[in-house]
């Protein structure tokens, strides 16, 4: 059960260390593994386990880069979203793909058992231990998304998702914004692009749960046209949102 607390951690030597150690990272999407025991279901849909419905390319490497940067906490998950879609509410229509939604019951219970309950107590753990320890999270949550839907460009390079109604999240958006504008003007970043940031989520069930003051939560999103671990400029890409990122939380002191 969640229960909010504003302490302090004893000991922390300076504001700047405890806005660092407030990050937790994590990704939802970050491989398209189907288990053994349901590859049945997907037996005629292995090109849509590859695609972009399947995982967010990229979105594991970069929750990594972060994590390993700030020293931040990191859980994730490498099964397909299709089995279960682990950014999703239990109930949520798109929580799992139609072949598994026609499953029996005990399946679809089993999944959420062995995959999605998991991984929720576990970036709930963590959240709650930095709440009690630094007073409040700083929570990224690392997705992508595909550069072309039903036809039609998306016309971003990186997305940044929050609550407009959160103001600790609408200013370290801000910030973050405007220091990947500075250090990468070639980039186009939008704010709350490709999608809304108040929508079903893991960030919009702690938002529901934590008051803001306790709880930043921002999705981050690249657009998988830059994913290409052959070229370098995907690891520019990445040093760019760490650093970025670095700048936004250090203007906070300010």
């Amino acid at each position: 059960m969640l229960a909010s607390t504003h302490a302090r951690a004893p000991g922390a030597s300076s504001e700047g260390e405890e806005i660092r150690d407030a990050l937790v990272i994590t990704c939802e999407h970050g491989g398209n593994r189907i288990p053994p025991a349901y590859r049945v279901l997907f037996r005629s849909e292995q090109d849509l386990v590859a695609s972009h419905r399947g995982f967010d390319a990229g979105a594991l490497v970069m929750a990594r880069s972060l994590a390993r940067a700030f020293s931040a906490p990191l859980a994730y998950a490498t099964v397909c979203r299709l089995l279960v879609d682990l950014n999703r509410s239990v109930g949520h229509r798109h929580l799992h793909f139609e072949t598994v939604r026609k499953a029996p019951r005990a399946v679809r219970e089993h999944i959420l058992a062995r995959y999605y309950h998991p991984h929720r107590d576990e970036v709930e753990r963590l959240i709650m231990q930095t709440v009690e320890r630094r007073g409040r999270a700083i929570h990224i949550c690392s997705h992508s998304f595909t550069p072309e839907l039903k036809g039609r460009p998306r016309e971003a390079d990186i997305g940044l998702l929050y609550d407009p109604s959160r103001p600790g999240e609408v200013a370290l958006c801000d910030r973050w914004k405007t220091a990947l504008e500075a250090s990468a003007p070639e980039l186009v970043v939008r704010r709350n692009y490709p999608y809304s940031g108040k929508a079903d989520g893991v960030a919009s069930w702690f938002r529901a749960r934590l008051p803001a003051d306790v709880y930043v939560g921002i999705e981050l999103e690249l657009n998988q046209k830059h994913v290409d671990a052959a070229n370098p400029q995907w690891k520019a890409l990445r040093k760019v949102v760490v650093d970025s990122l670095r700048t936004a939380l250090a203007g906070e002191r300010r």
